[in-house]
Parts: structure tokens; sequence; C-alpha cells
């Protein structure tokens, strides 16, 4: 990258914030997989003050001179591209006041550590009575945020997350998935009524798991000496490109849950692990945006875990950690693994009813967001669209209700339709791979990973925020992002297979 006066003091300055944002991220991790409970006061105190050192950095007001200046200097077209991400991410920040930064942190921290033990309790009001500080904050900060971009108040907090996607893109696509999810559902049912299926006996001993579970991430190409694996109650992938942090959590009853949970984070690992390191330590050199992440992790999961092919490449190692027995039949596994049966639990979900689950929070959150409805309100609505999605009845069961996820407990709203277009964007992805592999199931069967990982290396990893999402995915694939080539995936997958 050019290194002129005015922005070579910017990339010194973002380096530096990127590792205060290292250090940030530890002890995240830490606090979600390690920290005993009696830690939970200090540690959010401690992690409130990081915040706000990183936001006095982030608007420190000689940023804006040096922005500013900047913007003058003779800059080749990848200093450009930083440069343009710079300046983003110091009028975002430029929006907030450290006092709401501080406050946010500690509200969030406060209402995510008794969720954990609400949700287990089945305990609303209890949560109720932390969410609300969190919901009004949260409030706060995209009104601020919405005053100055021109933006909605849900517009304003999804943009940080999927930068340029707006609801009414959401609610354009939602509503076509609407249209045709239910009678895929149905249809998929129908077809898979007389399957036979036999389900695996276990218990499957949890260290059997974990050694499952990195021979696994191993054979995806987990990096173990840029990062490892732990528990957490809910699974989630941390830390920096050079120390890549996982969790997933397990049940003796149900290996599938944990190894499935491991494959997904491990997606979201190889593209933290494989940003390019020339950029490291500036906005450039971070993931372009959490629709692309949750792209990673389900061309993981769900395009090539649940494959047939690579079903086949795990069933020797199943026999190999928990001995062998004939649910671990390969065509067994496949079967099991595709089974579309609607359920109360988003992560535990198939495919095919997963995009309900984000349709019913998106239709939740950002009506919340907006002061439209008010967080007494959310059981009632989600026991309604619970039911009219899904044909479930949640009247009561907060646990496996408006409990179950962690992303409200903190704060993270505009988050939960990443989750589906990810799955959009993988597809897309995928269909691009295959149409340039003929013999892609084959060398899959064969444990030639390549085709798969040797491509998003190129396009997507390789690229960081080089470009903004929708130049990424035209390179990528030819075309602006195109949801009819997730519905032709599960087509082909649940219907004429």
């Amino acid at each position: 990258m050019s290194a002129t006066p005015a922005y070579a003091e910017l990339t010194r300055i973002y380096t530096r914030l990127y590792r205060f944002q290292h250090l940030g991220s530890i002890v995240g991790w830490d606090r979600n997989a390690m920290m005993p409970p009696k830690g939970n006061a200090a540690r959010a105190a401690a992690e409130a003050e990081l915040h706000a050192l990183i936001h006095r950095t982030r608007t420190a007001p000689e940023l804006k001179t040096l922005i500013a200046a900047a913007e003058a200097e003779p800059l080749d077209d990848i200093a450009r591209a930083n440069l343009r991400e710079i300046r983003r991410d110091w009028r975002d920040a430029n929006a907030l006041p450290e006092r709401l930064v501080e406050e946010k942190t500690l509200a969030g921290a406060k209402c995510e550590h008794a969720w954990r033990s609400q949700r287990a309790a089945n305990d609303w009001e209890g949560f109720l009575e932390n969410f609300r500080p969190v919901v009004k904050l949260a409030r706060e900060e995209a009104q601020l945020l919405a005053d100055d971009s021109g933006l909605s108040r849900y517009d304003a907090l999804m943009d940080r997350f999927e930068p340029g996607v707006r609801a009414s893109d959401v609610d354009r696509i939602f509503a076509e998935v609407r249209q045709w999810l239910p009678a895929l559902i149905d249809d998929a049912r129908k077809k898979q009524a007389q399957d036979s299926i036999t389900l695996p006996r276990g218990p499957f001993p949890v260290v059997a798991q974990r050694a499952l579970n990195r021979e696994v991430m191993a054979l995806l190409g987990f990096d173990f000496e840029a990062g490892r694996l732990d528990e957490s109650a809910h699974p989630f992938s941390g830390g920096v490109p050079e120390d890549v942090r996982l969790t997933t959590r397990y049940s003796e009853d149900d290996f599938a849950r944990s190894l499935l949970g491991t494959i997904h984070e491990t997606g979201h690992a190889r593209y933290e692990q494989n940003l390019p390191r020339e950029w490291l330590g500036q906005p450039l050199g971070t993931a372009r945006s959490y629709g692309l992440h949750e792209s990673q992790s389900l061309s993981c999961e769900m395009q090539l875990a649940r494959s047939r092919p690579f079903v086949g490449l795990l069933v020797p190692l199943l026999k190999k950690h928990f001995g062998d027995q004939p649910a671990f039949d390969a065509d067994n596994l496949y079967r099991l693994w595709t089974r579309v049966k609607p359920g109360f639990i988003r992560v535990d979900a198939d495919e095919v009813t997963y995009p309900a689950h984000v349709i019913l929070r998106y239709e939740i959150e950002r009506p919340l967001v907006e002061g439209e409805i008010e967080p007494e309100d959310i059981p009632a609505l989600w026991a309604e669209k619970m039911q009219s999605l899904l044909g479930l009845d949640t009247r009561g069961n907060f646990k496996d209700g408006c409990l179950q996820d962690v992303h409200w407990s903190d704060g993270s709203f505009g988050y939960f339709p990443c989750y589906t277009l990810g799955a959009m964007y993988a597809a897309q992805w995928f269909a691009v791979i295959r149409r340039a592999t003929p013999d892609f199931d084959a060398r899959i069967a064969a444990g030639d990973l390549s085709p798969v990982f040797d491509w998003q290396r190129e396009f997507v990893w390789s690229q960081g925020c080089r470009w903004t999402t929708p130049e990424l995915v035209q390179r990528a694939s030819g075309e602006a992002l195109n949801p009819a080539h997730f519905r032709s995936h599960l087509e082909r997958r649940y219907l004429r297979k």
C-alpha cells in the first residue's frame, strides 16, 4: 500500500486499533468459554473500559484532518480502498458518544451473562428485566446512526453487519421466500415420508466427540497452530486471523449437533485464517460482511458437509471414534442429515426450514428497533409467527422460543438477516464451483476439497474488504446476488434426489 504522510499515520493508528480489538476479542471469547461466573462483573467493567479506549481512538479529532489530507494524496487503488473503509469506520464511530458505547457494553454483558441461566430456567420475566435496557440503548444507538447516515433506525444497525443492504431488499427477498418455502417444506416431507432411517445409538462420549471434531476440522484445513476449539453455551467463532477461537457444545446423546456446529464454525475460521496477511491490521484486511462470513460457514456445513460425497468421507471417522453401527451407513446418514422436520431450535434446523427461523426473528427485531413494538410483545409475536411459518406452538416455552438465541441479549440487532443472505451467497458460490468442476462430486468423495477451498481463497478470502459487497459478488460469480440459486439448490437436494 502507498505510504504518503497522512495515509501512513492513519495506517499506524488503525494497526493500533487492531491490536486493541485483538485483546477485546480474546477476552470476549474467554468470558463465554472459560471465565468463572463470579468474574463477570469485573470482566464487564474491564471490557467497557477497553471499548471506551477503542472508541476514543476511533473518534480522535485528528483523524478527520488526516482522512481529508489522505484523500488529496497520490494513493494507489489498494490504499484508496483501505481509506474508504477507514472513512466508513470513522463516520460510524463518530455518530456515537463514548458514554453510550460504555453503557451498551455493560448492559449487554449483564444481560448475556444472566441469559445463560435464565434460558435454562424458562425465565422470560427475569430476562426481560435485563433486556429492556439493552433495547433502550440499541434504539438510542440506532437513532444516532440514522441521524448521521440518513437511514432508518433498523437500516442503520443492519448496515454495520451487511453494508449496503437495506430492509427494503430483505423485505423483497424474504417475501419471495415466504411464497415458495411452505410448499417446498411440504413437498420435501412428503417425499421423505417413506424413507427408512436408522438413528445412531449413543451414548457418544464427549472425549470421543472432541477427537472427531478436531479430525474433521483438520480435514477442512483448519490451522491448529493459529486457533483452537473449546466449549460454550452457544457455538461461536471469535479471535483474530492469527488466533481464531471456536466453540461448540456437546450432548452425549447426539454427536451430530456438536459435529455439524463445529463444521459451521470451521467455515468461519477458514475465512479468518486466510484473510490477506499483507493487509493485516488494516480495515482492508478484514472480512467483507457478516453475510459473506455466513456464506463461508454455510458453504462448509450445508453445501459441503451435508452432501452425499462428504458424508461418505465422514463414515470411517465416525466408526473410528464411536465404533461401527448400522446407522453409520453413508446413505442412512445422508438421509438423516437432510431430513426436513420443523423444529423449535434455529441452530438445529435443517436447511429447508432454517430460513423460516430467520424470517421470524427479522420480522420481530425490525419493529422492535423501530419502536413499533416493545420487548413485552415478543413472546406472543414469536408464538404467532412460529405457528404460521412452521406449525409449532411455543406458547409458554420461552427456552425453546424467544430465549434460545444469544444475539438479542447483547444488542446484536440487524444480524439475523445475514444468516439467510449467507445461505444464498453460498448457493451461488457452489453453482459457480460446480460449473467450473464437472467432476465435483467425485473429487469430494475422493477427499479432494480443493475445488471449494481454492475457489474461496481466490474470490473471497484473499479479497478482504477491497471491494464493496455487490462488487465482490459480481466479480466472484458473474452476477449480483440471485436468490434463485438458493431455491434451485434446495429443490435439487430435497425434491430430485
